[in-house]
């Protein structure tokens, strides 16, 4: 549509305050003229302002203009939460009805902009401002956003618009649905205490009265465990203690049975915690059973480490010695065996009997009971010298029952070098030592001297082996507890450097942790590294010589089996990405595991009852109308700037947009108002006309 328009210019000759002047002259000698009682001094004036219109060169600018066209933006919600009951019906129908009708209106163009699900959920508000910024605001004619209303980001709404926006929402009048709300919950615990989690159940939407004020049965496993079950009151807080029981990730799933009745989802009826524990401090008790060069080895590492309590004893003086000296000028601590071993043993995390030997000083009672401390979850380690072999070995007292291995009585006195074995590189205290001798490349670690002759048990695991390869580090699992010995007493070469040295503290620090139940030391473990938003990498370790397929069982029941490749011994890894957030249930044999990826709760299914609140404000600022799909697609109308937008027609509802009658200027001409000629004629003329009035005037006087 082309359109012509025509304005006056001026190109002055001179100065505008010359032709001002001019023009003041002629008003000011008009003047003079009409108090002398000229009769001619309208036409002297009128031939002076002639004059200085002349010099002010006025013209006439005539330019063509191109009509634009206007501008409808459609915003099309397709986030998750539009896929709920009847919704991505409606939307489809809103679409499809107003791309027809805004393709009939003429000189009248379609912005579609389709919004998606995003980490931080529906940002339709952004979508919005975005679209709008990119339009020219003079074309602008309208907004319409098909949506259920529910967005995360109502801050990015644009101030004002210059034209109506409307929102159809999506939706039925009868939805109602329940959910879960995690409202405070924590990141880190103390293993074995207990951490608060606060929730409610809530109601939204058109509760069916026979389910108003109906309790709702809670369901609580912690990694995948046995399932507690409560019955908690609806739209009540409520504090949820849980206990920790070990290091590392704890993943404790919340959910509730399904109340029925036709909810919209029961996707947001659960949710999964994860808590990762941690502990408050690592308790150790170390008897030495005399003065060595090793004993300052434990005590340094053990001291070294801040998350470590330790309570060391040295046997400096035996019972069975008789040297005569009285015991109250004796300068030595009383070992309070009765209170280490019977009433606060079980404080305890880990004991360490270094070189110990039965002397007397602990009764057979109280190996008894660290036999059962042991059974019930807690660890022992020992490291042996010479006595393993002799009359006072720790394998002859009832702690014997537990021990990984049975000492032959043999001291082996000639220089060896640690080797790991198959099942020493395939165990986590041992595998990837820095350093570890290869057979093709010689050693790599200084040798030790001397070592105690053993048998193991058949179900222990012999991690590194030493002279005439007998075994040297030995692991056993023992009830709920763990046993590890070391038959040798000369680790602390390496620390001091002899031939080279060894990971002396590499190894000493995996023992004693291993034996703590530290979860990066455990031999059969399935790890799961999450490398950001649904990647997961999986690392299966085990003492095993293959591992999987992996079983994934997703949260909507699906299971995917995933091969895993071996990348060394006693590694198997795979790369997955999930199909979405959830909790994941991962199993390889005996060994099962819980996977919680994304947000405790979907962000989209926090809110599922359509709801206008947030996009109401913008709708009635600018004109527009919030109507219910369900009610029927409204009509499309336009209507001029100022009048009402929306209304309610014959069938249906109606809604309209505001032409802008937008145009672009595509040539410019330009012509004089008068020629020069006729400006003088003109000013000519006028002179005559006064001086002949003058004249006449004159001959009747």
């Amino acid at each position: 549509m082309n359109l012509s328009a025509t304005e006056l210019r001026f190109d002055p000759a001179l100065p505008w305050w010359v032709i001002a002047a001019l023009a003041a002259l002629a008003l000011l000698v008009a003047g003079f003229a009409l108090w002398r009682g000229l009769r001619g001094w309208a036409w002297r004036g009128l031939a002076g302002l002639a004059a200085a219109l002349a010099l002010a060169g006025p013209a006439l600018e005539i330019g063509d203009r191109a009509g634009l066209s206007d501008i409808v933006i459609l915003l099309d919600d397709r986030s998750a939460s539009q896929t709920l009951p009847e919704r991505a019906a409606q939307t489809d129908a809103a679409v499809e009805a107003l791309s027809q009708q805004i393709a009939a209106l003429p000189d009248t163009e379609l912005r579609r902009v389709t919004v998606g699900d995003d980490e931080d959920g529906t940002l339709l508000a952004t979508a919005m401002t975005r679209a709008i910024a990119a339009e020219p605001e003079a074309r602008l004619a309208g907004v319409i956003a098909v949506t259920d209303g529910n967005i995360h980001d109502p801050a990015m709404l644009p101030a004002g618009l210059p034209a109506p926006a409307h929102v159809l929402l999506t939706g039925r009048p009868q939805d109602w649905d329940r959910r879960l709300v995690i409202e405070e919950a924590p990141a880190f615990g103390l293993i074995d205490q207990d951490v608060t989690i606060r929730l409610r159940i809530e109601d939204q939407g058109a509760v069916p009265p026979g389910l108003q004020g109906r309790s709702a049965s809670l369901r609580i496993s912690i990694d995948g465990g046995e399932e507690q079950l409560f019955a908690v009151p609806v739209g009540v807080s409520l504090d949820l203690p849980v206990t920790l029981g070990h290091a590392g990730q704890n993943v404790v799933q919340i959910g509730f049975d399904a109340p029925g009745g036709g909810e919209l989802t029961e996707r947001n009826n659960t949710a999964a915690v994860s808590i990762n524990g941690v502990r408050d401090r690592l308790r150790v008790l170390l008897v030495s059973g005399e003065p060595h060069a090793g004993e300052r080895t434990w005590r340094n590492l053990l001291k070294s480490d801040a998350a470590v309590d330790l309570i060391h004893f040295t046997i400096l003086r035996p019972p069975d010695k008789s040297d005569g000296v009285p015991v109250n000028e004796l300068s030595l601590i009383a070992f309070p065996t009765r209170e280490l071993f019977l009433q606060r043993i079980d404080d305890f995390d880990l004991i360490i009997f270094d070189r110990y030997r039965v002397r007397g000083i602990l009764p057979p009672d109280y190996f008894t009971n660290i036999t059962r401390y042991v059974r019930d979850g807690g660890a022992i380690l020992v490291a042996a010298g010479p006595e393993m072999a002799s009359v006072e070995s720790l394998n002859l007292s009832p702690l014997g029952t537990i021990l990984p291995a049975r000492p032959t009585g043999r001291v082996i006195d000639q220089p060896f070098t640690p080797e790991l074995t198959d099942e020493g590189r395939r165990h986590p205290v041992t595998a990837g030592l820095p350093g570890a001798p290869v057979a093709e490349e010689g050693d790599d670690w200084g040798r030790w001297l001397r070592m105690a002759e053993v048998l193991p048990d058949p179900g222990a695991q012999v991690a590194m082996t030493g002279a005439e390869d007998k075994p040297l580090l030995i692991l056993q699992r023992v009830g709920e507890g763990r046993v590890a010995m070391l038959t040798s007493d000369q680790v602390w070469l390496w620390g001091r450097g002899f031939e080279g040295g060894g990971p002396q503290l590499e190894l000493l620090r995996r023992i004693a942790h291993w034996s703590m139940k530290e979860p990066e030391l455990e031999e059969e473990a399935l790890l799961a590294d999450i490398a950001g938003g649904l990647d997961v990498r999986f690392t299966r370790r085990t003492m095993q010589d293959s591992a999987g397929p992996l079983t994934i069982t997703g949260p909507d029941g699906e299971t995917e089996e995933l091969a895993l490749s071996e990348i060394g011994p006693g590694r198997f890894t795979a790369e997955w990405t999930a199909p979405g957030p959830g909790l994941y249930r991962l199993q390889d044999g005996e060994l099962r595991r819980v996977l919680a990826l994304g947000p405790p709760a979907p962000r989209e299914f926090e809110r599922t009852v359509a709801d206008a609140g947030a996009l109401t404000p913008l709708a009635e600022a600018s004109g527009g109308a919030v109507l219910a799909l369900s009610e029927g697609v409204p009509d499309l109308r336009t209507v001029a700037p100022g009048r009402s937008a929306h209304g309610r027609g014959v069938a249906r509802d109606w809604i309209a947009i505001t032409p802008r009658e937008a145009a672009t200027v595509t040539g410019l001409a330009r012509r004089p108002l008068l020629p020069g000629w006729a400006w003088l004629g003109l000013i000519a003329a006028l002179i005559l006309a006064g001086w002949l009035t003058e004249g006449r005037a004159g001959r009747r006087g």
